[in-house]
């Protein structure tokens, strides 16, 4: 199992609306998720900055992005009103380094 963790960036008022449209996240796209190879994905928000912090569980050879844009692009597309977008409305980005990681004791 790999990990990944990213952070992205929610305009100022958009916590409640963001929450709310990934309760009822579409079932296809966490479909397409878990056909990709991702296993766990979680995002946390630190309120006072508007910044999410994205944490993904994945195959070795999980891409990032899947093959078939057509989803994760309407995904996008449906929350570009709530965050920092590029001009294609993809979220803006940013890797998180690895700074340290407890091994499993059991």
């Amino acid at each position: 199992m790999n990990y990944r963790a990213f952070r992205m960036k929610l305009k100022p008022g958009c916590i409640v609306e963001y929450k709310k449209r990934h309760d009822a996240i579409w079932a296809e796209l966490e479909n397409q998720f878990k056909a990709q190879g991702i296993y766990k994905y979680v995002i946390l928000i630190d309120e006072e900055t508007h910044t999410l912090f994205a944490y993904q569980e994945t195959e070795p050879t999980t891409a990032i992005y899947p093959q078939d844009m057509g989803l994760m692009q309407k995904w996008w597309d449906y929350m570009a009103d709530l965050m920092e977008v590029h001009p294609n409305n993809k979220p803006i980005v940013v890797p998180l380094k690895e700074m340290y990681c407890m091994k499993q004791i059991f």
